[in-house]
């Protein structure tokens, strides 16, 4: 063509290279199209104008979703927007595949597209092939798929900051591989690194702390909230001269800077370097885009939970105590683990009071503690902040130097005076005033958890205490106490429900996992504290679960209590054998007592050789009791305690009361309906007698233990 000739016409130009023109705008909802267009299209090769809805019937509907995801991308970057398209006849079947090119504009006023560009017919791309991997279908599609959805499950999964960068690190795309990333934050006025991957950053590199005015990529993302795509070395540095020296010795080729937007905010960018050249066609751009968006999502769910936990952590361990300095005469030991869902913040808590000197109100601690474990209702926020008022209310009637049922009573009345309202509330608590020096505990219990013995020699004791309502139901109720000693080197637990029903267990399987643990370990609190959680929440509890299906999560109190007693270096503490004993009070108002008693004293003779003799023990300290409930007017203490070496042992029981009269045997004929105890005791028992004391009696007897030798003998002259 001569110098001077005038060009040819455009659609001329258009016809000769077989590219069609078309217009599109979302306000009047017509597609208009030249003839070309048209035929490519599928409708017949003349000028038309056709509605969406019939230009979106000859669109391969998987690739109309992939163009207006294209089409809103390269809107909001000004970029042009490119697509391979399959066209489709009315059957569904494809004719042939076509490029688009265009260049979308929105209007934000009136939120609509004006989007104009050309149609060239292409030939389809074989899969596997570096042309297929630019393509929107194809292996390349699957594979993105595929990709997307991997990552944004691990990214959905992820539940802190750290988790979310670690999937961020392990993110590895289709046809286009990451040699490094990183993710930036806003942080006050400056922007930093919170995470990278591929390369080697120290904590004093210009990437950590940048003014938002840097002539820095991610600075402008920030900035602006769109993207930046380097494609080049020479693009990267004509675009960013001053920084391009510090970015030059990572040897990267290309890279793709992602504003991270969440609800709105864009709370940092994420960058994605390539060791080779990429051309960020569209199609990579919307991986990355989508990607983006998912990292944003998911970093924004982290930063909530992040300080949520952190908000969370800092409550309660602001209200649960530290059990503080060693207490002479006993070590201690506590866990507290918040349930599993929600907040992880919940009603239960546990505290070590010193008490006042006996006789004064005013005088610090004086070898007297009280130790109380409770649960309030609920596992939310106002369950936290009911426990917290709770425990201050406890501590202070306890410095006020009240008795423990007096300051269970007040409790009481306090938190029904505080929940009283739409949503009342209500809490069990078990308060157990303690001398360490000489073992003796008074317990009050406000329907909660027995509190659990475990011996030195790994027996397991529930130990029944009697009981009232949980506080904050009946602001009158009482709580009767529970008095008993512990002995040198016994552990005393306190626990709250969720330690005996996490894992979907009933009160029966739950007690006998907890007793599993007990007799398994004892020489080390601490351990035994950690053993007891991970029974719970550990890797075994899995194989362990309970009778129920529902496995729902509960907080977590146990305390911890061994009386210790100072060895005074003569020998004497070595040469003790440690006696097994246990004490239970049956008033007359309390005649099902007796059934607990039996219970145990069942097991305390969990090792005994022979089970005629533990059914003996069981008969004759059923009778005794009885015994003292029918015929007199006073309460039975019952006193049962096992000495000697195994196989060898000895067991005394004593059941005192103070009446005056005392037992005598009797002849009951065949027909009488009593009258036989002191028979049964004389034919069952080793030894017995009856035991004046200075007001009142004991009624005592004795078993021996038979070792396993002589009971198979005794069997074999039985056959």
């Amino acid at each position: 063509m001569r110098t001077g000739e005038p060009l040819p016409a455009v659609d001329d130009v258009l016809a000769a290279v077989a590219t069609g023109l078309w217009h599109w705008n979302t306000a009047s909802g017509l597609v208009t199209a030249d003839a070309e267009a048209a035929r490519l299209l599928g409708f017949p090769s003349e000028p038309s104008a056709f509605t969406v809805a019939q230009t979106r019937d000859r669109i391969h509907p998987v690739d109309w979703n992939e163009v207006a995801g294209i089409v809103r991308l390269a809107a909001a970057e000004g970029t042009i927007a490119e697509a391979r398209i399959r066209i489709v006849d009315e059957q569904g079947h494809i004719l042939r595949t076509v490029r688009s090119r265009s260049k979308p504009s929105f209007d934000h006023e009136r939120r609509t597209y004006d989007i104009i560009g050309t149609l060239q017919e292409v030939t389809e791309p074989v899969p596997g092939t570096p042309a297929g991997r630019s393509a929107v279908h194809g292996d390349w599609r699957r594979s993105r798929e595929a990709f997307l959805l991997d990552a944004g499950r691990a990214l959905a999964e992820a539940r802190s900051t750290a988790e979310v960068l670690r999937v961020a690190a392990g993110l590895s795309m289709p046809g286009f591989s990451l040699d490094g990333l990183a993710v930036f934050a806003v942080v006050g006025d400056r922007l930093t690194v919170i995470g990278h991957h591929g390369q080697q950053l120290s904590e004093g590199a210009p990437f950590f702390n940048m003014p938002l005015n840097t002539d820095y990529p991610a600075v402008d993302v920030v900035r602006t909230g769109r993207a930046v795509y380097l494609s080049s070395p020479k693009q990267y540095s004509s675009r960013y001269p001053l920084t391009w020296p510090i970015a030059k010795p990572f040897g990267r080729r290309s890279w793709a800077f992602l504003p991270l937007t969440a609800g709105g905010r864009t709370m940092g960018a994420w960058m994605a370097a390539f060791a080779y050249p990429v051309a960020f066609t569209p199609d990579e751009r919307a991986v990355l885009t989508t990607v983006a968006r998912m990292l944003a999502q998911a970093l924004s769910r982290a930063e909530a939970a992040d300080s949520e936990r952190e908000l969370t952590d800092g409550l309660q361990r602001s209200m649960l105590p530290r059990l503080g300095p060693e207490v002479p005469g006993m070590t201690m030991a506590a866990r507290y683990i918040p349930t599993g869902g929600g907040l992880q913040v919940g009603g239960d808590w546990y505290d070590l009071i010193p008490l006042p000197c006996s006789g004064s109100r005013t005088q610090p601690a004086g070898g007297r503690y009280a130790l109380v474990i409770g649960d309030v209702q609920g596992h939310d926020v106002t369950a936290a902040g009911l426990m917290g008022q709770l425990r201050i209310a406890l501590r202070a009637y306890a410095a006020e130097g009240h008795r423990p049922d007096a300051v269970l009573t007040r409790a009481s009345r306090f938190l029904h005076g505080i929940t009283a309202g739409p949503d009342p509330r209500f809490a069990t608590c078990l308060y157990v005033e303690a001398e360490p020096e000489s073992g003796r505990l008074e317990i009050a219990r406000a329907g909660h958890p027995n509190a659990t013995i475990r011996m030195p020699d790994g027996t397991v004791l529930e130990r029944p205490t009697a009981g009232g309502l949980p506080l904050g139901i009946d602001p009158d109720a009482t709580y009767p106490t529970t008095r008993f000693v512990l002995e040198r080197d016994e552990i005393l637990m306190l626990c709250t429900d969720g330690l005996i029903e996490t894992g979907g267990h009933d009160l029966e399987s739950g007690c006998k996992r907890i007793r599993t643990i007990l007799e398994q370990h004892g020489h080390d609190l601490e351990e035994l504290a950690d053993a007891l959680v991970q029974g719970v929440h550990g890797p075994s509890s899995h194989h362990l679960t309970g009778p129920l299906t529902d496995r729902r999560e509960d907080d977590i109190a146990v305390l911890l209590m061994r009386r210790t007693v100072q060895d005074t270096g003569d020998g004497t503490l070595a040469m003790r054998r440690p006696a097994r004993r246990t004490a239970l009070n049956v008033a007359q108002t309390e005649p099902e007592r007796i059934a607990e008693a039996r219970q145990l004293l069942r097991a305390l003779l969990h090792d005994w050789a022979s089970a005629d003799q533990v059914d003996s023990a069981v008969l004759l300290i059923s009778e005794t009791v009885t015994n003292v409930l029918l015929h007199t007017d006073t309460d039975a203490l019952l006193l049962a305690e096992i000495s000697g070496a195994p196989g060898r042992r000895r067991l005394r029981v004593e059941v005192t009361d103070s009446g005056d009269a005392l037992p005598r045997r009797r002849c009951p004929g065949e027909l009488a309906c009593g009258g036989r105890g002191l028979v049964l005791i004389e034919g069952l028992a080793d030894a017995w007698g009856v035991d004046p004391r200075g007001k009142g009696k004991c009624v005592w007897f004795e078993l021996h233990e038979q070792p396993h030798e002589q009971l198979q003998e005794q069997l074999l002259q039985q056959n």
